[in-house]
């Protein structure tokens, strides 16, 4: 049975799609990367057409990886003052000093 796989996302590099597609792939969605290669030949096609691509396998899942990339895509970003005194700031849940874990919100 043929199906058509979508195409989720263009990632501005190479680690990127590599990282989405593997945190997509821990919750149980299918997915591949395309056009990992393509860096090679940007200025010979146009830059955008050589970015690489995160494809899902299964066309059912896509609405599924759309929502996991979203929450991929905007970690919340917080500022907490640490029990050690340090000011902790973006998507850090633990702080670089001492190695506390954020405090519960």
């Amino acid at each position: 049975m043929l199906h058509r796989m979508p195409r989720l996302t263009q990632a501005p590099n190479l680690a990127i799609a590599t990282l989405w597609a593997d945190a997509l792939r821990v919750e149980g969605i299918a997915t591949s990367v395309q056009r990992q290669f393509l860096s090679s030949v940007a200025g010979e096609l146009p830059p955008d057409q050589c970015l690489p691509e995160v494809w899902v396998t299964y066309p059912e899942q896509e609405a599924r990886a759309r929502v996991v990339l979203h929450h991929l895509q905007h970690v919340p970003q917080r500022r907490w003052m640490c029990v050690c005194g340090e000011l902790v700031e973006g998507g850090f849940e633990q702080c670089w000093n001492c190695q506390a874990w954020m405090p519960p919100v």
